[in-house]
C-alpha cells in the first residue's frame, strides 16, 4: 500500500522535456559571460559572485519555513515546517477549514548551496483512506539566497455540504526536476460548518 501512496506523489512528466545538466554555482556564474539575456536570467535567479551565503552546517538545498492557508478577511493559518519537531506537530495538529470558502495556499522557503530547477509542490488528500484530491503546483527555479521566497498557489474552494465535512489526511512534498525530494511530511485538517 505504501508503494501505491508513493506513486500518488510522483510529479507528472511533460512529454519531451529533459531537465538540463546539473551545474554548480560557479559553472552558472561563468556561463556565457558575454550573453546579455543569459546575464539577466542569472540575475533573476540571484546568481551573483557573492550569492552563496548558505550555512555550511546545513546541507539542505531547500528549507521550507512554513506553508499557510490564506483566506481573505482572516488571519493566515500558518503551519510551521522549519524543524523536525514542527513537522511532527503539523502531523498531529489538524487545523479547521470552513466549508465552501475560497482560499489559497502559500509557501515561504529558502534555497541554499545550489540552483534548484523546477521545484514543485505535490499534495495528496485522503478521507477515510480514499484519495479525494491531488495537487501539483509548479513553484519554479531558484538560486541560493539568504532572503526567503514566497509563492502563492492558485485560488481553491473548500468542499461543502454534510458529506464533505469531516477529517482529512494529507501528504505533501517538495520535489525538483531532478526528482530530488527536498521535504516530505504528513498533516491533517478538518472541514467544518464554521470556523
Amino acid at each position: 500500500m505504501s508503494d501505491h501512496h508513493e506513486d500518488e506523489l510522483t510529479p507528472s512528466q511533460t512529454a519531451g522535456y529533459k531537465p538540463g545538466e546539473k551545474k554548480t554555482l560557479e559553472q552558472y556564474q561563468d556561463l556565457d559571460s558575454q550573453d546579455e539575456s543569459l546575464k539577466k536570467w542569472k540575475m533573476s535567479l540571484g546568481l551573483t559572485k557573492s550569492s552563496d551565503v548558505s550555512p555550511e552546517d546545513d546541507p539542505r538545498k531547500v528549507v521550507v519555513d512554513y506553508i499557510a492557508l490564506e483566506v481573505q478577511g482572516r488571519e493566515d493559518v500558518v503551519v510551521d515546517l522549519s524543524t523536525q519537531s514542527a513537522l511532527h506537530q503539523a502531523k498531529n495538529t489538524p487545523f479547521t477549514i470552513k466549508e465552501g470558502i475560497e482560499y489559497r495556499m502559500k509557501v515561504k522557503f529558502r534555497v541554499q548551496h545550489e540552483v534548484v530547477s523546477g521545484l514543485k509542490y505535490l499534495q495528496v488528500v485522503k478521507r477515510k483512506g480514499i484519495r479525494v484530491d491531488k495537487t501539483e503546483e509548479m513553484i519554479g527555479s531558484y538560486g541560493p539566497s539568504s532572503d526567503a521566497y514566497e509563492k502563492q498557489f492558485q485560488l481553491e474552494e473548500a468542499p461543502s455540504g454534510i458529506l464533505a465535512r469531516g477529517h482529512y489526511e494529507a501528504k505533501s512534498k517538495f520535489v525538483d526536476d531532478d526528482n530530488v525530494t527536498h521535504m516530505e511530511w504528513n498533516w491533517s485538517f478538518d472541514i467544518k460548518k464554521d470556523w
